[in-house]
């Protein structure tokens, strides 16, 4: 005898606005995330009753009997994007973009859209934040005012579906899922069950119907995507568009794709007639990088799968505060302090009582360990007025004991500097590596030899 759920039971719970965890009392902690005041309340669960009835076991299939079809993909019209996608949309698939507001996108999805569209079969954009005056003066200051995309302004979520699935475009865009509003589901458009039960309506209706869905979503002020953290788990591709909003580049961040690999970045360039591919990708960070400056060092940083040539600059002047200024721009401010540490105890640079800045140019964020070699280099080029000779760039990690550490994907990494214009690069000493032709290398086991090659 298996016991069989019946007749659901509704209950007001408190839920945690981050991880979605439900709680029957108020906590001013959650204690599935550890986020703080993060419970709201006025969300409905389901309590299941189970009654003694028969049922039949689920039948199974060997793995390897299973079929593997390779999914058709659409192409989204801009080749970063694809890049980023593994190849394009699948049919079916629900695809999730957040981003800082203002960070452009809509603009993105709006051009999406309108590539993916045709006067036959025109994409559907689904807006509840914007009038469609608004979305016509965007469509036409970026070139997309064309029959291949017809707008729909509305926010409530039976609307949106039933439309979507009526009319059975291309790809329908969704701006922005926290808008909608679902009038079975207790709370106000933005509450974590209301994102929670649009989400998994969408995503049953693009499984059901076979289109591609492309969700906005928006964010928080730690840059997490707004709504429970359930979110993410339940679509299907998980996008993240990065850049500075003053700044024209923009980073296209896959953080999580059921179809291909999440380690992949698309560089993307913003402007006033909307978003646009750069012409030479892997090296807009270093146009008009500074040559033969102190303080300003070239490197290639591994973004996932992607090589990047960088520029890192620093600054370091002498002060007379007893607690001297430490920023970093685009490097973790923790990694700094270990690079400063570093350079005073085993390359003897006294920055005790130096004002220090580090900067990642072109607003690009460095997570990489790859570029502490370039970043160390920048410092102490900055603090003895020094740099490296022309056409120079360095790469490599940077050890607590002063090594310099071998890097991955150090083979994609040169090929990238080659292309670049770089001459000379220095490398860790024991690194194992295919050197492109016409690009000589200098070793060095300590950073106290790299900072020996300043001039």
């Amino acid at each position: 005898m298996t016991a069989v759920a019946t007749r659901p039971a509704a209950r007001t719970v408190l839920v945690c606005s981050s991880c979605g965890l439900e709680f029957a009392k108020w906590a001013g902690r959650c204690s599935g995330c550890g986020e703080w005041n993060s419970l709201v309340e006025g969300s409905t669960a389901t309590t299941w009753k189970r009654d003694a009835v028969p049922r039949a076991a689920g039948r199974t299939v060997a793995l390897e009997a299973v079929a593997a079809v390779l999914p058709g993909r659409q192409s989204s019209g801009l080749a970063e994007v694809d890049r980023v996608l593994g190849g394009g949309l699948v049919p079916g698939s629900v695809v999730l973009l957040g981003g800082d507001p203002g960070i452009g996108k809509s603009t993105l999805a709006l051009q999406v859209a309108q590539r993916c569209g045709s006067p036959e079969s025109a994409a559907l954009y689904c807006s509840g934040e914007e009038s469609a005056e608004q979305l016509g003066l965007r469509a036409r200051r970026v070139g997309c005012a064309s029959p291949t995309v017809h707008v729909l302004i509305e926010g409530d979520l039976d609307t949106v579906i039933a439309t979507i699935e009526s009319r059975h475009p291309p790809l329908a865009v969704v701006d922005s899922v926290q808008t909608l509003l679902d009038a079975t589901v207790a709370g106000g458009p933005g509450s974590p069950s209301q994102v929670r039960g649009a989400v998994a309506r969408l995503v049953a209706a693009a499984k059901a119907s076979g289109i591609p869905i492309l969700l906005i979503g928006h964010v928080t002020k730690d840059g997490a995507i707004a709504g429970p953290r359930t979110l993410e788990h339940m679509v299907d591709v998980v996008l993240y568009l990065e850049g500075d909003r003053i700044g024209d580049q923009r980073l296209l961040r896959g953080i999580k794709n059921r179809f291909g690999s999440t380690g992949d970045v698309g560089l993307l360039a913003m402007d006033p007639s909307g978003i646009r591919e750069v012409d030479r990708p892997g090296r807009a960070a270093v146009e008009g990088a500074a040559e033969r400056v102190a303080g300003s060092v070239l490197t290639v940083t591994c973004d996932g799968l992607r090589p990047i040539a960088v520029e890192v600059q620093a600054l370091a002047l002498p002060t007379s505060s007893a607690f001297p200024h430490r920023t970093a721009s685009g490097i973790d401010l923790n990694r700094l302090h270990v690079l400063l540490a570093v350079l005073e105890k085993r390359a003897r640079i006294g920055l005790g009582k130096s004002d220090v800045f580090l900067n990642a140019a072109g607003g690009v964020r460095l997570t990489d360990p790859g570029v502490d070699l370039a970043a160390a280099l920048a410092i102490a080029g900055s603090a003895r007025n020094r740099s490296l000779p022309e056409g120079w760039a360095a790469v490599g990690e940077v050890g607590l004991g002063g090594e310099v550490r071998r890097v991955a994907r150090l083979d994609a990494r040169l090929g990238e500097a080659a292309v670049a214009g770089v001459a000379h690069m220095v490398l860790p000493q024991r690194s194992e590596c295919r050197i492109p032709a016409g690009l000589h290398c200098t070793r060095v086991a300590t950073l106290a030899e790299a900072v020996g090659l300043l001039s």
